[in-house]
């Protein structure tokens, strides 16, 4: 098994954390999305993802794209232990959250979007930072609200075991501090991000430990 990635991608972290869930080994493939104007421009690359963006997962010749796709399979295919919960509805709710997080924040903070903004639109940096951490804030808001109301939220996001949702919840906590946004609004997800931490599997797929970190 080998994956695709850049130690700073969202989308990235999020498939080593299940990797480490599910105590699978792989073989760690950079590729530096700046280096070289972006090594994920390279025809050896987009031949595997046309999108050119990380992750992307061989696992012995199955080539995924997508993190979300690439988690969903490896639960899929290593069930143990399970990334989504038993009841449909209790699936359909975890969902929400990673979703509410990889689907209507994450696209608006990606690199390639913020790039646009400099480089095509021309607009300053502290703007461009302005535009991150306020669909940052404004997403997490509502994430904080489906977390804090509901009686199914525990020391996770679903209970006291690490789903789906906490696997894209933590990596968009580090983009926040990164662009530093305002995170004192979102009590729960910030006491979920912090016990996240305290686990393995988080904490060994963090982005400074990776091998490619600068």
């Amino acid at each position: 098994m080998k994956l695709y990635n850049y130690f700073r991608s969202s989308a990235s972290f999020r498939v080593r954390i299940a990797l480490a869930l599910k105590g699978l080994d792989y073989e760690y493939a950079a590729v530096h999305l700046l280096q070289g104007g972006g090594q994920q421009f390279a025809a050896g690359f987009r031949a595997m993802n046309p999108a050119a963006l990380v992750p992307v997962l061989d696992d012995d010749g199955t080539v995924l794209t997508q993190s979300l796709a690439i988690i969903e399979y490896l639960d899929e295919t290593r069930p143990q232990p399970p990334l989504l919960p038993a009841a449909a509805a209790d699936r359909a709710h975890v969902r929400a959250i990673a979703l509410a997080i990889a689907c209507e924040i994450h696209p608006l903070n990606n690199l390639r979007v913020l790039g646009y903004l400099n480089k095509t639109l021309g607009i300053a940096e502290e703007q461009r930072n302005a535009w991150y951490r306020h669909w940052g804030e404004t997403g997490l808001a509502t994430v904080e609200a489906m977390l804090a109301g509901d009686p199914r939220t525990g020391a996770c996001c679903y209970g006291d075991t690490p789903t789906l949702a906490d696997i894209c919840l933590v990596p968009q906590i580090f983009n926040a501090h990164r662009f530093k946004a305002r995170l004192d609004h979102v009590p729960t997800v910030m006491r979920i991000h912090e016990h996240c931490l305290t686990l393995p599997a988080f904490a060994k797929s963090v982005p400074a430990l990776q091998p490619d970190a600068e």
